[in-house]
C-alpha cells in the first residue's frame, strides 16, 4: 500500500530532522518496503503552539514521506514517530486503494506556497 507521513520536529534541529527520516526509512526498507520521495519542507510557524516533552513550540521543520510497505512496516513506523520526543506532531495516511490506477494519479509532492513568497 502507498502511504504518506507528514512529520512536524522540533525547529532549529536539522540533523534531528535527518536523523529521524533516515531511522523512518530503514525501518520500510527493512520490511521489504520501498520509498518513493521525501521531502524537505523547512520551518513554518505551526496554526497553534502545541506543548511536547516538556516545551511548548510555536515553529516547526516539516517533511513528508511517500513510500510503499505493509501495514506492519507502516504501524511501525507510525509507533516510532509517535514515541520520539523530537517529534512535534506527525500524521500518516493512505494512498489510494491500492490498484495501479488510483495509484497513477498521484503525482509528485507539492507545497504551493511557502513561507515568504508572494
Amino acid at each position: 500500500m502507498l502511504y504518506e507521513t507528514i512529520g512536524i520536529v522540533r525547529a532549529g534541529h536539522l540533523p534531528e530532522v535527518k536523523e529521524l527520516v533516515l531511522t523512518a526509512g530503514k525501518i520500510i526498507l527493512q520490511q521489504g518496503g520501498v520509498i518513493r520521495d521525501i521531502r524537505n519542507w523547512g520551518t513554518f510557524s505551526l496554526p497553534q503552539a502545541i506543548s511536547r516533552g516538556q516545551q511548548r513550540h510555536t515553529k516547526g521543520h516539516y517533511f513528508i514521506m511517500r513510500y510503499d510497505c505493509g501495514i506492519k512496516a507502516n504501524e511501525q513506523v507510525r509507533k516510532t514517530l509517535a514515541l520520539d520526543v523530537r517529534v512535534i506532531r506527525s500524521a500518516n495516511v493512505k494512498l489510494g486503494n491500492g490498484k495501479l490506477e488510483t495509484l497513477s494519479k498521484f503525482g509528485e509532492i507539492r507545497w504551493d506556497k511557502l513561507e515568504g513568497e508572494a
